[in-house]
């Protein structure tokens, strides 16, 4: 029997879901309709690819949570365990993937910097984004090789608990070297996001004093970009403390108000950001606006009919 604290947390989770897959429907949809129309720009194919693998991330976040907390002796039979965990492996790595590309692509697009290896990498663009995808194809590889040991360590012993039975410090050594790929790109784009507000706040301090500190369009532009950055660096990082607080259910299975938390807060960034992403990209924003504008109409002639 869950607890009110546990019920309201659930509901939660499951508004967060609902408007994550909304969310990144969206950008997944005005992208590929702007496909179907023009050559798919390497902004859009990231964006595409970022909202469809975190649509699918939102699934098996809430697939996953709800087996352990309403039927954890499923994980007993069968193999689903090891087809969650090596889904688990695709959506996350690929969408951290995507937004790492994301990070990276704007740093090197907007930043402003004379380092000669930033100069160096901006004018090779093109060339950034297939190397990080093949550190994705080696890493997701790796993590599956991982999996396929632990699992098969298991059924060795015939551990028919789906709890890894093994010592607390053992279980987290496990996690880190299962997540090094995801860290790695973490990493990267936390880098590229700091470096790309540094960047910002300098042109915005240039930018301030020429025009004697009154504000044009370009320095709000900036400071808009800056806050659009910081939001997504706090979501970022909030993502990881809810994978962290998950992975530490496991040493505690009783406690499921733990797990119910850990997914309320690994749910906050794929749907937040997807809004961050609408309000940020003036493509999205507009078809946003039209949409609410279609609502609108809607909403105002059934007004107009009713008697």
């Amino acid at each position: 029997m869950l607890s009110v604290v546990e019920g309201i947390l659930i509901l939660v989770v499951i508004s967060e879901s609902v408007f994550g897959v909304l969310g990144n429907g969206f950008i997944a949809l005005v992208n590929c309709t702007d496909c179907a129309k023009n050559k798919l720009s390497t902004i859009g194919f990231i964006l595409t690819g970022l909202a469809i693998s975190r649509i699918f991330l939102i699934w098996i976040i809430i697939t996953d949570g709800f087996i352990l907390i309403f039927s954890p002796d499923v994980y007993a039979s069968g193999n689903l365990i090891e087809y969650i965990s090596y889904f688990w492996v695709i959506t996350n790595q690929s969408s951290i993937w995507f937004a790492t590309s994301l990070s990276i692509f704007y740093f090197l697009k907007i930043a402003n910097f004379s380092n000669y290896i930033f100069l160096w990498l901006k004018s090779r663009i093109n060339r950034v984004l297939p190397l990080l995808m093949g550190f994705l194809l080696i890493s997701c590889l790796l993590n599956f090789a991982y999996i396929a040991k632990i699992l098969n360590d298991l059924k060795m012993k015939n551990d028919t608990v789906w709890r890894l039975n093994m010592y607390k410090s053992e279980y987290f050594i496990k996690q880190i070297l299962l997540n090094l790929g995801v860290i790695f790109f973490f990493t990267l784009s936390l880098i590229t996001s700091v470096l790309l507000i540094i960047s910002l706040w300098r042109h915005n301090r240039q930018m301030q004093s020429n025009v004697t500190g009154l504000r044009d369009s370009i320095t709000e532009a900036h400071v808009k970009a800056m806050n659009v950055l910081i939001s997504f660096i706090i979501l970022f990082i909030l993502y990881f403390i809810g994978i962290a607080i998950e992975i530490s259910y496991f040493t505690v299975p009783e406690n499921k108000l733990l797990l119910i938390f850990g997914m309320t807060t690994t749910a906050i960034y794929p749907w937040g950001h997807s809004f961050i992403l609408i309000r940020g990209n003036s493509k999205l924003k507009q078809a946003s606006l039209r949409v609410l504008q279609q609502l609108k109409c809607c909403e105002e002639r059934k007004t107009l009919r009713a008697p």
